[in-house]
């Protein structure tokens, strides 16, 4: 395998790729949080949904967010996130008692990848379903939380090509969110779609595990 020194030009190109998973965490779970961190155009607002699995709409399950950092599985980030240390970065919120989330960044050979997970806590399941419902639209992501999406994406910047998932979870009055992307530095290709796209779902099983206890979707 490759152990290669790692060029100038190569480092500088990093950068774009991480700026924008950061601006994900931002935009996604920060204080100007309303649609999903993915680099592709804004979607459009889903109809309301109500509560599900019971809850009523003033229930509130969670009151604190979980310890984000230990929300993913020492074995889920190596799989992901190759030569990423497992503790992760917690991210910058305003608000820890509501809001946080853990990054986990790293580079192997020419193949970056870029893992956050974030938890958000709302004053209740109506208020969840509600910021839920504006984050747009997705592929229905069934056994996770209360109700799941997940979108994928294929973005370039500078010839460089980016792949990215992002996962949101309602759990009760918590929303969860998971980006994950990466990029081929070499080839200036992307990963595979099927890669991300399962990446991105195992990661949500392990938050969503964290937040509510229970064990998450297996595979």
């Amino acid at each position: 395998m490759r152990s290669l020194p790692l060029p100038l030009a190569l480092t500088v190109r990093v950068l774009p790729v991480a700026v924008l998973a950061c601006a994900g965490w931002a935009w996604t779970s920060g204080p100007m949080a309303d649609s999903p961190g993915q680099p592709a155009a804004a979607p459009q607002p889903s109809a309301k949904r109500a509560p599900q699995s019971g809850a009523s709409a003033t229930s509130r399950a969670y009151d604190k967010p979980p310890e984000p950092c230990s929300a993913v599985t020492a074995s889920t980030v190596a799989d992901l996130v190759p030569k990423a240390a497992p503790a992760g970065k917690e991210l910058a919120a305003a608000d820890r008692s509501l809001r946080r989330g853990c990054s986990w960044s790293a580079l192997k050979d020419y193949d970056y990848r870029w893992l956050d997970v974030s938890f958000e806590i709302k004053e209740s399941a109506a208020a969840a379903n509600t910021a839920f419902a504006a984050r747009g639209t997705g592929d229905s992501a069934p056994g996770l939380g209360d109700e799941a999406r997940i979108t994928i994406a294929l973005t370039s910047h500078d010839k460089q090509n980016t792949r990215e998932a992002v996962v949101t979870v309602r759990a009760g009055n918590a929303l969860v969110t998971v980006t994950y992307n990466g990029s081929d530095f070499e080839s200036h290709g992307a990963p595979p779609a099927e890669g991300i796209y399962k990446g991105a779902l195992k990661a949500a099983g392990d938050a969503v595990a964290k937040l509510t206890g229970k064990a998450g979707p297996t595979g």
